[in-house]
């Protein structure tokens, strides 16, 4: 793992359930481990890219995950098919660890977009969760109660001004990610 470019990766959907809802936007946020002599590697972004996704079902989709998530027509006008993103994803995040805040959320999402568009994951077999690391770096800190991104933002003073858009919430995972674990 230590060899490996992490993939940062969020995901925003039509609602919480992978074998019902889809994918309408996908971000991923390539980053390089520095090693550092007794320190943890640092982390160096690579690139950043995000797909807004053309909905294929969007009469399956929750009113509330669309509200929260900003979609609407004219944003996706534009969108890519969901295996053009697929193909340019595994692309990009070859050899990769995944890391993802709420692993089983976003991962579930993006296996069933594999398994439905034909593209084979290329990624490292490893995945890392923010949240559980959070859990397990954070829990004796008497102001972390909660461990939501959101909650984790404000607890590590990471700004995130477009919450619930996939690459803005890529990008405040990192900082997260780079707070917790002393990898600036």
């Amino acid at each position: 793992m230590k060899v490996h470019n992490l993939a940062f990766i969020d995901t925003e959907t039509t609602g919480t359930d992978p074998n019902k809802h889809e994918i309408i936007e996908l971000a991923v946020i390539i980053a390089r481990q520095v090693p550092r002599e007794g320190k943890g590697p640092k982390i160096e972004i690579i690139e950043e890219v995000e797909w807004k996704i053309k909905p294929e079902h969007i009469e399956t989709a929750e009113d509330e995950a669309l509200r929260i998530n900003g979609y609407n027509e004219v944003d996706w006008m534009f969108a890519v098919d969901r295996k053009k993103a697929m193909e340019e994803f595994v692309k990009k995040t070859e050899s990769c660890t995944f890391v993802s805040h709420n692993l089983t959320f976003d991962y579930a999402f993006i296996q069933k977009a594999f398994e439905e568009t034909g593209v084979e994951s290329r990624m490292h077999y490893a995945k890392l969760d923010t949240i559980s690391m959070a859990f397990a770096r954070l829990y004796d800190a008497p102001q972390a109660d909660k461990f939501s991104l959101r909650a984790l933002c404000a607890l590590l003073k990471v700004e995130n001004p477009k919450a619930h858009t996939a690459l803005a919430d890529t990008r405040a995972l990192v900082d997260v990610y780079r707070k917790m674990m002393g990898a600036y």
